[in-house]
């Protein structure tokens, strides 16, 4: 068993954009974008944690592995800690948490992330980078992760809180948080164990259900956000961005 597994959680039920899994970039499905950015980081075995047949489908078409998850999942990390749990036997050591609407994700990011949870310093490890005041600071699609110190390569800091739309003014050390989260093992049995707070159904940010039980989650540095797609705006955004770099 490696010591490290990388499950992506994705579904076709998104509220703001259904299918989003399966719209294509570069004529690949997104999905499949993100699944072979995790399997080029050759840090473990990867899997799709789906409750629908045509991404499960998809996936173990192009050769991947996707696991059928159960549907009453909550969140994501519900249907990840299912894999963890009848797949893995509960054995790896580091579970990454990737979502699955990040095709442009680096995968040296994921990389830097799980050297960091190799540390042991945390319970629960995520990236961040700049956040834009001007065109960011007010747009719900986006969160932010405001740190007890300031971040840059290299480092890593606790996160004090995540927030959508904040009523104050934009303070110090906040950044624009990816979503992508490792756990250790233990992190991910208690994590899941908790009962869901009620800023995090307000918020509707479950990593803050981690922070009000006092678990430790330190944030990392990126030079560059990948873009979460979960709006019809996003995914041409992502298109744009994808057919341009593929150019070069």
């Amino acid at each position: 068993m490696n010591e490290i597994a990388i499950i992506i959680p994705s579904r076709l039920a998104a509220e703001r954009l259904p299918n989003k899994p399966l719209e294509k970039i570069n004529n690949k499905q997104m999905i499949l974008h993100v699944y072979d950015a995790a399997k080029s980081t050759n840090l473990g075995n990867v899997y799709v944690a789906t409750p629908d047949k045509k991404i499960l489908d998809l996936v173990n078409n192009h050769g991947g592995k996707a696991i059928k998850t159960n549907f009453e999942h909550n969140t994501g990390t519900d249907r990840v800690f299912e894999v963890f749990d009848t797949v893995l036997n509960r054995e790896a050591k580091i579970i990454i948490n990737l979502q699955g609407d990040m095709p442009n994700i680096n995968p040296d990011s994921i990389k830097i992330l799980a050297e960091h949870m190799k540390k042991n310093s945390c319970d629960i490890g995520t990236l961040a980078s700049n956040l834009d005041k001007e065109t960011e600071s007010n747009d719900p699609n986006i969160v932010k992760v405001i740190t007890s110190n300031l971040i840059k390569e290299g480092n890593f800091s606790k996160a004090l809180d995540f927030f959508r739309i904040n009523d104050k003014s934009i303070g110090k050390n906040v950044y624009h948080h990816a979503g992508i989260y490792a756990f250790t093992n233990k992190a991910l049995l208690r994590y899941v164990g908790l009962k869901r707070t009620k800023l995090e159904l307000n918020r509707k940010l479950e990593q803050l259900r981690a922070l009000e039980n006092k678990m430790n989650i330190e944030v990392g540095y990126l030079n560059s956000t990948p873009l979460s797609v979960d709006t019809k705006n996003d995914l041409k955004r992502i298109k744009d961005l994808m057919k341009k770099n593929e150019k070069k």
